[in-house]
């Protein structure tokens, strides 16, 4: 009798042991964000309307209609006087680029803001376990991640990942390296490195579908720190990942050709945007929200969306019948999250999910605000709208933050972050924030040349074009 006693409790200790261990391993398997530091580059870099004006009377291969195109698309671009470009843009060799110039570029920002980042989190680089990149349009040898762990000395067993060719959406996929990384070690500390290169890059020649980036595109970059370390992250995070949701529809030829770097007739390097873009990126859109909705609208919302949807149908039956109109069910995000950061791919981009959405002017302010100063920098776009929140002080602990990326592919990137203390820090922000919102985000290219959308536009460039006023 004993015996049998004595073999059930140790059966039963082994199941308690088993849970712990289970309970300990999920645990473990949370991705937290400790810290994060958005790039300012210096002031010599700062492209300004009248120096945009400079580069565009630079490129000799434009002709009247394009001179027309490029003074719109800027115009419009919702773009600020105080983004930053490349040096060797700035210098007018943006025709002749070399390798060393796409390098400096990006060592200029590593050293910059990875240092800053470190030192604030009181971080060694020798307690980095994992390093991601993710910088789409340069790839060298030796790589980025090498020539990171070379500058701050890091330990020889650092896991290293170079990521390239990813797009804007960059940054959402190193973080699901890091969280996969996450699930199968204990304690680790992650850096991850986001950035764009344009040194090597900016397009010189007159394609429509290769000028429109020269206007939207800006220099930027971002360094997170993440851990899975229950005990740090308990003292010191910022935020906690919930979900993750990765969407890529490069199998359809229209999405996998609507953004593509490549050379134009002249032999001209430069990246393509297609007509086909907007569709592109609509149907990966839904298809993402679709999968990640579960995951973060609560119950009540996920119900009421299938009564109005079930309901809705029958509606349209009806209406076949009647010929009256009906409109469509719509899932109401703001149930589940408090704030929306939105990639800044441009004004289209942020009114364009705005209105899928159903998003105020005071969820947009952060993405719009974001293209003013800082343009679109590419896959740290994400971090410049999270520091506008934080230096705004909006994030309280318990909000839920919900970010939304788009790349070429094509991709649709979302995940879903718990605030886990209040934020107030002005990051990147610091020294201007209080501008933030100004009375009118026009800039004086709209004052210049606001005239360009007028049916007389072309007379209008050429003259101006004749007098070098461009």
């Amino acid at each position: 009798m004993e015996l049998i006693i004595l073999a059930y409790t140790l059966l039963l200790l082994s199941v308690i042991i088993w849970i712990w261990k289970t309970v300990q391993s999920w645990a473990d398997q949370d991705c937290y964000i400790l810290d994060y530091e958005c790039y300012k580059p210096p002031d010599d870099r700062k492209i300004s309307t009248d120096f945009c004006g400079e580069i565009i009377k630079r490129n000799q291969n434009l002709g009247l209609e394009e001179y027309k195109f490029l003074l719109r698309a800027i115009v419009s671009s919702g773009l600020g006087e105080h983004t930053y470009g490349p040096r060797n843009v700035l210098a007018g060799r943006e025709e002749s680029p070399s390798l060393r110039d796409g390098i400096e570029e990006m060592e200029e920002f590593f050293y910059d803001s990875i240092s800053k980042l470190l030192s604030r989190s009181k971080i060694s680089p020798s307690e980095v376990d994992v390093l991601v990149v993710n910088v789409s349009m340069l790839a060298c040898m030796p790589s980025l991640t090498s020539r990171i762990v070379n500058r701050y000395k890091m330990r020889h067993d650092v896991r290293t990942f170079n990521l390239s060719g990813m797009g804007c959406s960059a940054s959402l996929i190193s973080i699901d390296v890091v969280q996969r990384i996450f699930k199968s070690r204990k304690n680790v500390i992650a850096l991850v490195v986001t950035s764009e290169s344009l040194a090597p890059n900016w397009y010189s020649g007159s394609d429509r579908s290769m000028i429109l980036a020269n206007c939207l595109f800006r220099s930027g970059g971002c360094a997170m720190l993440l851990t899975n370390n229950r005990a740090l992250a308990a003292q010191r995070a910022m935020f906690k990942l919930k979900c993750l949701v990765r969407t890529h529809h490069g199998a359809r030829v229209e999405a996998y050709e609507c953004c593509l770097q490549r050379e134009d007739d002249q032999g001209l390097l430069g990246f393509h945007l297609s007509k086909s873009l907007p569709k592109a990126a609509t149907k990966a859109f839904i298809d993402n929200l679709k999968t990640i909705a579960p995951k973060i609208l609560p119950m009540r919302e996920l119900l009421r969306f299938t009564l109005v949807s079930y309901l809705q149908k029958r509606r349209n039956q009806n209406s076949i019948k009647t010929g009256e109109p009906q409109g469509k069910a719509t899932v109401n995000f703001k149930a589940g999250v408090d704030h929306f950061c939105l990639h800044t791919g441009g004004k289209a981009v942020i009114d364009a999910i705005g209105r899928s959405l159903e998003l105020s002017e005071y969820d947009l302010e952060p993405a719009r605000m974001t293209l003013y100063r800082w343009g679109n920098t590419s896959a740290s776009s994400l971090w410049y709208v999270l520091g506008y929140m934080e230096a705004k002080k909006r994030l309280k602990k318990g909000d839920r933050i919900f970010m939304i990326s788009f790349g070429a592919g094509f991709k649709c990137n979302s995940c879903l972050w718990e605030v886990v203390r209040d934020l107030g820090n002005a990051n990147v922000w610091e020294d201007c924030i209080d501008e933030y919102p100004p009375e009118s985000i026009s800039n004086p290219f709209s004052d210049k040349y606001g005239w360009i959308n007028d049916d007389d536009a072309s007379i209008k460039v050429a003259l101006v074009k004749e007098r070098g006023f461009i």
